[in-house]
């Protein structure tokens, strides 16, 4: 079986409490660790890799972003999706063409830009056609980010994404993620949108619900992130501080 097909076939027939748990490894060496820990896909997080690379979220050249991202999936043997923005401005068919040469099974794919949402149509038309670019290669995870950048009024925003995330699936998206999305509103948002949906998830410790209570309200799958990638950082400046004199 194609790995798209496996990385597919893992969104389905979720049941509440069991979401698909996909850490974000930033590099070869994480993507082994996660892969040897018993993990059945990845999805990198663009963040993370920014920071490994020396650039701010969102400033990362495509052409390392996508190195990158090649680098965890010829790492690792199960499924990789990579988080490529807003799609560093490519046209539909080099998008997926680069996703594809990258090894990547699936995509999240924003719609914002510098913080300003995008028309929804207008994206929407996007995403179809890079849809169409992909054929069946490409699991496609679209990002609605109106908890992100709205007006900061929760039940507005899960209006809104609620009507981005049914433009969204029209257009060919296999799953959403409403990047944000307070717990107590996630309910709201799994009566409302069709198929799966990706909520941001919190390690341990950090206070938020685990996996398991995002699955009961509502979650098919669960991302984190460059939370991993952040940990080790804070981790590692730990333990050389402790390597001083």
């Amino acid at each position: 079986m194609r790995k798209v097909d496996v990385f597919r076939a893992l969104h389905r027939n979720r049941l509440p409490g069991d979401p698909l748990v996909l850490p974000g490894p930033w590099d070869a060496v994480s993507a082994r660790v996660c892969e040897e820990a018993g993990f059945a896909a990845l999805a990198t997080p663009s963040a993370g890799i920014a920071a490994s690379l020396g650039h701010r979220d969102g400033s990362t050249p495509a052409d390392e972003m996508f190195a990158a991202v090649a680098r965890i999936s010829s790492a690792v043997e199960i499924p990789v999706s990579a988080d490529v923005e807003g799609g560093y401005g490519l046209a539909p068919k080099e998008l997926v063409e680069r996703l594809l040469e990258a090894g990547a099974v699936g995509c999240n794919l924003e719609d914002s830009h510098q913080g300003v949402l995008q028309d929804p149509r207008e994206h929407a038309e996007w995403l179809a056609e890079v849809r169409y670019a992909a054929g069946d290669q490409l699991f496609v995870n679209a990002r609605v980010d109106t908890f992100a950048h709205g007006d900061g009024n929760p039940q507005r925003a899960a209006e809104l994404a609620i009507e981005r995330a049914a433009l969204y699936v029209a257009a060919g998206a296999e799953c959403v993620y409403p990047i944000g999305v307070p717990a107590s509103v996630l309910p709201l948002l799994r009566s409302g949108i069709q198929g799966p949906i990706n909520v941001f998830g919190h390690l341990d410790g950090e206070g938020g619900p685990s996996p398991t209570e995002l699955g009961e309200l509502g979650a098919t799958r669960v991302t984190f992130g460059p939370g991993l990638q952040r940990r080790a950082a804070r981790q590692l400046r730990e333990t050389a501080e402790s390597l001083r004199p």
